[in-house]
């Protein structure tokens, strides 16, 4: 899975992962793994990000032509 996390997270205010992580209820270290492709998020998580930065999840979130659907 392919994330846009980062990228998005700068475009809604310079957020820091710290900032993002407070607004979701998570942890920092959570939001780098995300965003290191190390962790893919709960569904709920997922969208409680996406809402936080006011994008879609599907624009944080793409499957790769190598993932297996």
């Amino acid at each position: 899975m392919k994330t846009n996390l980062r990228k998005y997270r700068f475009e809604a205010g310079d957020l820091s992962q710290q900032q993002l992580a407070d607004r979701v209820h998570v942890s920092r270290q959570t939001i780098n793994a995300i965003e290191r492709g190390n962790y893919n998020p709960s569904v709920m998580l997922a969208l409680l990000l996406a809402k936080a930065i006011n994008v879609t999840v599907e624009q944080l979130f793409q499957l790769e032509e190598t993932d297996n659907v």
